[in-house]
């Protein structure tokens, strides 16, 4: 399991991690505790009580990862996270400063898959997150519903109608209607692409970019193959545990920045995932026609 500490927590909030941009106004599903509104502290001192929000900039901004919570499901665990945040060193007890410690399995919250997920040779040669492209992770978005009724197929696909020249979709499915990323039990009844959905984008679309609703983009029953179908050429990039609440389906700019670290070929967690740390989604107002030309 990778460990983290002070200074990356830091980059996570100094990058509010994954932003979305969104002309909506309407009212966003916040976390229990969160407040959408104001993000000022009390004028009293005394009550210095800090508001976690959803929403920035008076509902343009909207934050579409998932809070690392000890009930945030985890993968293959009925258990949910657990703890995984630890006060290393406190002023309280004499300490310059406070010092946190934060240690959890790659594959939770919103995170992206490398080709070493599921490539052992890729994973060897040091195909890590570190090696994604920015390019494909940055650019203008689709966000778009998919049938509530069953897993991404090849049919599915085809009725879907993506335009020519897409390269980056956002697949919201009946997982967000479920509200599955809120329970901390790994549910394996998710949606997610079976293994002739994945061929048939990768044979007939030029989506670069998957985004899903899930902790994986593959279906459980085909969560092997499906994988290697989207994995296996190193130009697709999995973006997996996206919070797509209460969004309008249509064109964004999407933003999408991985946290850095190289992974060593030696080390059990093999970093293969890594939590998404920044990244951002704003609303274009293109036209079909305008938007096949500017993806």
């Amino acid at each position: 399991m990778a460990s983290l500490v002070l200074p990356l927590l830091l980059l996570c909030a100094a990058s509010q991690a994954i932003l979305m941009f969104s002309t909506s106004t309407a009212a966003y599903p916040s976390n229990p505790g969160a407040d959408t509104t104001d993000c000022s502290l009390s004028d009293k001192h005394e009550e210095l009580i800090p508001v976690r929000r959803e929403v920035y900039d008076g509902g343009r901004i909207i934050d579409i990862s998932h809070r690392y919570t000890p009930d945030l499901p985890s993968w293959d665990s009925m258990g949910g996270l657990g703890q995984f945040l630890w006060l290393r060193q406190s002023m309280k007890n004499g300490s310059i400063a406070n010092f946190s410690e934060m240690k959890l399995p790659t594959h939770t919250g919103t995170h992206v898959d490398s080709p070493g997920h599921f490539f052992d040779h890729y994973l060897d040669a040091g195909f890590d997150v570190d090696t994604l492209d920015l390019e494909v992770l940055n650019g203008l978005a689709l966000l778009i519903d998919v049938p509530r009724d069953k897993n991404i197929t090849a049919e599915v696909m085809k009725d879907l109608n993506i335009p020519k020249g897409t390269r980056r979709v956002l697949f919201r499915t009946l997982n967000t209607d479920r509200q599955l990323m809120f329970k901390k039990y790994y549910d394996t009844s998710y949606v997610g692409f079976m293994k002739d959905g994945a061929k048939w984008l990768v044979e007939n679309t030029d989506i670069k970019l998957v985004g899903i609703d899930y902790l994986s983009a593959a279906a459980h029953e085909d969560l092997t193959a499906a994988h290697l179908v989207f994995l296996e050429g190193r130009d697709i990039i999995l973006v997996e545990g996206l919070k797509l609440d209460d969004i309008q389906p249509g064109i964004y700019s999407v933003r999408c920045l991985p946290l850095r670290k190289q992974c060593q070929p030696t080390e059990v967690s093999s970093n293969k995932e890594k939590r998404v740390s920044c990244a951002s989604i704003e609303q274009e107002g293109y036209t079909p026609k305008d938007f096949e030309m500017h993806m």
